[in-house]
């Protein structure tokens, strides 16, 4: 197993996360404890030190079952993470409560890691509203032992997590980002990458592989990296791609089956960064893949001017690409929650202005129609 030197600590480069743990007849929030005790008890042996849960996973029993599984463990054999569930703006006045029950839940004295949980559009004013005295809070119990290491996790844009920084950066101490070679373009991870760098804030990623979309390539994909690096199975590419990040030092992968997790331990018993003709190779893939169901659009804004209910088009079209390219998912309804709903795509008149001056002549009007019915 990689190491990652963090502050004093010795990080296993590959994190457990437990938001996809092997559940019983399908079922979410029914944990199959004896399936994931074995995946747990396979990960210490191996190396794995860093667990990675949330208030929300698996409908709440995530916390309850890592406290669980890891109970037998010297409490110094490994580090464990949890997040404020700020995603729902109904826990906001809680911080104390719920920080309570989730040491009570994972059965242990203090978190080696916690984090705001998804700075983005739609809590960016609450995380940061003062009468919740959440950060307050979490540094009283970082001052006192309870928390080791405070940082937070981001779907949002580059400008709302630039925003938190400038608020709240000098306590952050990690950020966890939805990070891929994917999404190194599709959602501006680079951007995002280069701001923590910026401000001095290792990288933590999630979503590696891209909820598996990164896992099963097309054949043709496949031969081309296979031509390339022969012995390397497909997934493996995508943690080598984020091997060659320097400010990288925790890579989560929401492992739900014990094959996937001796993989994933085995492409981590090395550092193999790859070089550039390797990672053009892969971003170029990226682009395909993407291009297969997004919309081109270069955000020139020239239809913003010609739209009657004054609509952000370009903001509008790049969570469409991001919806659909998905096939639904959270991130599109939680940046448009943000927003009133008259600037929702729902509100285009369909007037076709837009698409007069568009260079690349997308039909606007349909996306935005075809996007409200998928909403």
């Amino acid at each position: 197993m990689i190491y990652k030197d963090f502050h004093n600590l010795k990080l296993s480069a590959l994190g457990m996360g437990t938001m996809r743990l092997p559940v019983i007849n399908g079922d979410d929030s029914k944990i199959d404890e004896n399936a994931a005790a074995k995946m747990i008890d396979y990960a210490m042996e191996q190396g794995i030190n860093y667990y990675d849960t949330a208030w929300g996973y698996h409908s709440g029993n995530s916390e309850i079952v890592m406290g669980n599984l890891l109970e037998k463990y010297p409490r110094d054999s490994y580090y464990l993470a949890t997040k404020f569930p700020g995603y729902d703006l109904s826990n906001m006045d809680k911080v104390e409560e719920i920080f309570e029950k989730q040491l009570r839940k994972c059965r242990i004295e203090y978190f080696d890691f916690y984090l705001f949980h998804n700075v983005c559009e739609m809590n960016i004013d609450a995380y940061l509203d003062e009468k919740y005295n959440i950060l307050n809070y979490l540094i009283e119990q970082k001052n006192n032992g309870r928390i080791k290491y405070l940082g937070f996790s981001a779907h949002g844009s580059c400008d709302i997590i630039e925003r938190f920084l400038d608020a709240y950066g000098k306590y952050m101490e990690f950020c966890q980002i939805q990070l891929n070679y994917l999404d190194w373009t599709f959602q501006d991870a680079k951007s995002k990458v280069a701001l923590l760098k910026k401000h001095n804030i290792p990288v933590w990623v999630m979503e590696p592989l891209r909820g598996g979309k990164l896992a099963n390539l097309s054949e043709e994909d496949s031969d081309k990296l296979k031509r390339l690096r022969p012995s390397e199975k497909i997934p493996a590419w995508a943690f080598r791609f984020l091997q060659s990040i320097k400010n990288v030092t925790m890579i989560l992968s929401g492992m739900s089956n014990f094959e996937q997790l001796k993989d994933n331990i085995h492409t981590f018993k090395i550092d193999s960064p790859l070089t550039e003709n390797e990672k053009n190779t892969l971003l170029n893939i990226a682009d395909t893949m993407l291009s297969k169901k997004t919309l081109p659009c270069t955000s020139c804004h020239y239809c913003v001017s010609h739209c009657p209910q004054k609509l952000d088009i370009p903001e509008l079209i790049s969570l469409y690409n991001e919806h659909n390219f998905t096939d639904g998912g959270f991130i599109a309804p939680m940046a448009l929650s943000a927003l009133p709903k008259e600037k929702w795509p729902g509100a285009c008149v369909g007037c076709r202005n837009c698409e007069v001056v568009c260079p690349q002549q997308i039909k606007i009007s349909e996306a935005m129609s075809n996007f409200a019915k998928k909403l």
